[in-house]
């Protein structure tokens, strides 16, 4: 069984929400120009209103950082 990271060990983020969402956007628009959008279930559109639903931690959370192997400092400045 895996387990699945709880919102507690999200890493912090000096980050908006807004920058989180176009960051999030700009990768998840990247995977459709790359061919990938039969892989994706949800159109632009619709992942933006997903992300925008999100709370801060959440978002942090959607960005895969785990202040390790990929920070967000380094997420949001690979996407913005």
């Amino acid at each position: 069984m895996i387990t699945l990271p709880t919102e507690e060990l999200v890493p912090t983020s000096d980050y908006s929400h807004a920058q989180l969402v176009d960051a999030l956007m700009a990768q998840y628009q990247s995977f459709v120009e790359d061919g990938f959008e039969e892989d994706l279930e949800l159109t632009v559109p619709d992942y933006k209103s997903y992300l925008e639903g999100l709370t801060h931690s959440q978002l942090v959370y959607e960005t895969g950082c785990d202040d390790e192997l990929l920070t967000i400092s380094d997420f949001m400045y690979a996407w913005t």
